[in-house]
């Protein structure tokens, strides 16, 4: 249908953190104030909106403070490293280039950014938009749901994107769907999470 509106959300934590680790940190002002992941972030969000022009656009960011699933899973995310501090300083600097370019951004104590971006793409879809929803992590490709809900995966760098409908991930997953991804996930566990999975 012409005229269809799109909303683009992106998975901001996600998104810089492939920027930090895809670009060195030796991009930094004259100050000496490193800006790799802001680089990187800001750079991959113009280019987004040349390319998709949505009309509506968010940056969700998880809440610093811990969320409901620790306490389902005390070990979640367990022997992850702890962020660096040249990382964590760039953070605000993120923020600040967003509020400069008048993107909205969202924070729900509690949740996960995760969490906030399946609610505000499902009640779109639901409302006939478009959504694309740009992540660095896997465990979005359960929201796609063919005809309105797309993700744009960064799969390294800043600008290494594959865009999945339902065909593409069935087709990357030898058959597995976007709907039955979570109980796959489950299956196979996940490092990042610290997630176990079945054994073999």
């Amino acid at each position: 249908m012409p005229g269809m509106a799109t909303l683009v959300l992106l998975a901001g934590h996600s998104l810089a953190y492939r920027a930090f680790y895809a670009l060195p940190t030796d991009l930094a002002t004259k100050a000496g104030t490193v800006t790799n992941a802001v680089f990187g972030f800001t750079s991959m969000l113009v280019k987004l909106l040349a390319d998709e022009k949505p009309e509506y656009l968010a940056v969700a960011f998880d809440a610093p403070v811990r969320t409901f699933r620790y306490d389902l899973d005390p070990e979640y995310k367990a022997g992850r490293k702890e962020t660096p501090s040249l990382f964590a300083s760039q953070m605000p600097l993120i923020r600040e280039v967003l509020e400069t370019m008048q993107v909205p951004q969202l924070c729900v104590e509690g949740v996960e950014a995760d969490d906030v971006i399946a609610t505000l793409a499902t009640q779109a879809a639901a409302e006939g938009i478009d959504v694309i929803v740009v992540t660095g992590d896997r465990d979005g490709f359960q929201l796609i749901e063919d005809p309105h809900i797309k993700v744009l995966y960064n799969r390294r760098g800043v600008s290494d994107y594959v865009l999945y409908d339902e065909k593409g991930i069935a087709e990357r997953y030898l058959g597995v769907t976007a709907r039955q991804y979570p109980q796959y996930a489950a299956l196979r566990g996940d490092n990042s999470d610290n997630l176990a999975g079945v054994p073999a």
